[in-house]
């Protein structure tokens, strides 16, 4: 994963520069794109769940990781608007495919009371990797953006090769009266019905989507709006998401102690008020260092907001439906990723550059607002301890 991390985040930081350099379209159109990265994703997910859940995790998790190589290296060859649409919905369409496979995967191999342990070192390995990939993606895109698609897909290629020869198959025996060819709950829509049925979880799973909104709109489009209005160059902004990552190394493992100790409603709904204040603190920003302020707040937000929502799913989830469970938490991601940059290009042409910022702050408020509610309401997943 570390390997990954350092090829996969080389590039996503800078993409939208790198598009808006190569086409002359508004931001709401270029930041559509991302959106339909995101419409690939969603649709991923939904057949990936049943896949995984039947067929294994390791080899989906193969098939994800080569083909997002093969798509960074078309992608430093693309020049027109159909291309990197084309491009943009082969990468959506594989990157849930990873994700789904390998929160699954730590779900089977770990116990229930350790769970947010390992989901908070499993972001530190991959934070590591993003703590050096934006830094020397930087460098290597002030001099050439072909050199750091080709080191993208490297990185991933390497990985997708050591999970085929060394990872190990973990999609749990289960009894027959388990399995689900044999459950009548995972007979109905495509194995989802169960799931769909399920509200305590799908309510969480809409309020997810709203930090995760604010985070889209601060991942995707804080570079382009740094270089474009205050000629924040590549190589210095990378230091920027550099920040994130190394925050997430030094202490996630101390913040995730902290945070084990309250209900994990509690838990989001801080994360989320830290998305919201983060994201809505770049409004203010007049230079790196305050653009870098609003990254370390939101940083502590997600560190709070990320292992504890993944913990509060992999509890939710029977063993027989996991995959199927977070495939669909995986779509919260993808939800986020596809309003998030269209509603901030969206805000940018309308009512200006400010406006985006104003919005993703007041998404994650609310999200914070309404785990509070959901807490109040109706006790929840026992604590993380």
């Amino acid at each position: 994963m570390l390997i990954s991390a350092i090829g996969a985040s080389m590039i996503w930081p800078f993409l939208m520069i790198y598009i808006s350099e190569r086409l002359d379209s508004p931001l709401t159109v270029n930041a559509s794109l991302i959106s339909l990265n995101s419409i690939a994703g969603l649709i991923s997910s939904l057949i990936a769940g049943p896949i995984i859940d039947r067929l294994g995790r390791k080899r989906v998790m193969v098939v994800s990781l080569l083909t997002n190589a093969l798509g960074f290296v078309l992608l430093s060859r693309a020049q027109s608007l159909a291309a990197f649409a084309l491009l943009m919905v082969l990468q959506g369409a594989s990157n849930p495919l990873y994700r789904v496979g390998a929160d699954a995967m730590i779900a089977d191999l770990i116990p229930e009371n350790k769970r947010i342990d390992a989901y908070s070192r499993m972001r530190l390995s991959n934070n590591l990797g993003v703590a050096i990939g934006p830094a020397l993606g930087g460098f290597l895109a002030s001099v050439s953006y072909t050199i750091a698609f080709y080191g993208a897909a490297g990185g991933l290629f390497l990985y997708g090769f050591l999970v085929a020869i060394g990872a190990k198959e973990t999609l749990p025996k289960l009894l027959p009266s388990l399995r689900p060819s044999e459950n009548p709950a995972d007979k109905g829509w495509g194995g989802y019905k169960a799931v769909l049925q399920d509200w305590r979880f799908l309510r969480f799973a809409l309020i997810l989507v709203l930090p995760q909104i604010s985070a889209a709109i601060l991942w995707v489009l804080l570079g382009v709006y740094t270089k474009m209005h205050f000629g924040i160059s590549e190589k210095l902004y990378g230091w920027i998401p550099v920040t994130n990552a190394s925050m997430v190394v030094l202490f996630q493992l101390a913040v995730t102690a902290v945070s084990r100790r309250y209900p994990p409603l509690i838990a989001l709904a801080v994360g989320s008020l830290l998305y919201g204040l983060g994201v809505g603190s770049v409004a203010l920003g007049q230079g790196f260092w305050g653009f870098w302020i609003s990254m370390v707040i939101v940083t502590v937000g997600e560190m709070i907001l990320v292992p504890t929502s993944s913990t509060y799913v992999a509890n939710l989830a029977p063993t027989d439906r996991r995959g199927r469970y977070m495939s669909l938490y995986s779509l919260t991601w993808i939800v986020a990723s596809g309003i998030g940059p269209l509603a901030g290009g969206f805000l940018n042409d309308a009512f200006g550059a400010l406006a985006m910022w104003i919005g993703g702050g007041v998404a994650g408020v609310l999200a914070a607002v309404a785990f509070l509610w959901e807490w109040k309401a109706k006790p929840a997943v026992g604590s993380l301890a």
